[in-house]
């Protein structure tokens, strides 16, 4: 039987999502031990996340799936939800479980990740019920000139010049929306939606947009590095803490298989040559 879980956690005391030898805590550790013992199964049922976040990084909207023999969700699935509750740390919450449609894959049927980025440049700092959750940039920011260069990396491109690289991976993505917009409070929000993520992708692109908004390079920087194809220096990524994930975002039921197989194939730009 496979289960859909939503999720959210505070990233600040886990070493990422993925479980890592050397008994490091991770969101994926401690829900999958509280599911083990809230069933009190033998058996540890594996988590399978629509996007591993790294060390530090949060998340409101985080889906996962996990596959549990008939007879345990069964027996569980009615007080499930509650008992988690009672196991799980407070910085890690599970909000619904439900079966999953058939062809569901909480990675691979999932069509865009919309992540947040949360910066100030208040001269005093970030407010210190945020600090948790907000980056503090010492340079004034001009919010106009960022989105300027945001509108340069939009759509399909390969952004191995914002992404670690992974051997065997691919660095094409869709960059789908990448927009900035000061709140009341000061705080600057920078919306991040993709078809996915490579490593580092998000916090570098913020790192560079960072750069215009504060004046040390022009609105057609980024959209330069991007077109080099290599990391540049001077792209910094930026600290852990003041990105979240938001949401995921699925095609209708019926929609899920074919998605599920469509996103496992190693993609290429149009044009693009073998070697």
């Amino acid at each position: 039987m496979r289960v859909r879980l939503d999720l959210s956690y505070d990233g600040s005391e886990f070493s990422g999502w993925a479980k890592q030898a050397g008994g490091r805590r991770t969101v994926q550790g401690e829900i999958e031990d509280a599911l083990r013992t809230v069933t009190r199964s033998r058996e540890t049922y594996e988590l399978t996340v629509a996007g591993r976040t790294d060390a530090g990084v949060h998340a409101r909207g985080q889906v996962a799936h996990v596959d549990l023999p008939r007879e345990v969700w069964a027996e569980h699935h009615v007080k499930l939800l509650k008992r988690l509750a009672g196991r799980l740390p407070r910085d890690v919450r599970v909000w619904a479980l439900r079966e999953a449609p058939s062809g569901f894959n909480a990675r691979f049927s999932a069509v865009w990740r919309r992540y947040a980025y949360r910066v100030t440049d208040n001269p005093g700092g970030v407010d210190p019920l945020l600090r948790g959750h907000v980056l503090w940039h010492d340079w004034p920011l001009d919010v106009d000139a960022m989105n300027a260069a945001a509108r340069g990396l939009l759509g399909e491109h390969d952004f191995a010049a914002y992404c670690k690289k992974r051997e065997g991976a691919t660095t094409i993505r869709t960059l789908q929306e990448l927009s900035l917009v000061r709140g009341e409070d000061g705080i600057v929000t920078a919306t991040v939606r993709a078809d996915a993520f490579c490593h580092n992708m998000v916090r570098s692109l913020i790192g560079a947009l960072l750069f215009v908004g504060d004046g040390h390079r022009g609105p057609e920087w980024p959209a330069k590095v991007l077109a080099a194809g290599v990391r540049d220096s001077a792209v910094h990524v930026v600290r852990p803490h003041g990105l979240t994930l938001e949401e995921v975002g699925y095609p209708a039921d019926e929609l899920l298989a074919a998605r599920n197989k469509e996103a496992r194939n190693k993609r290429s730009l149009p044009g693009a040559g073998c070697c």
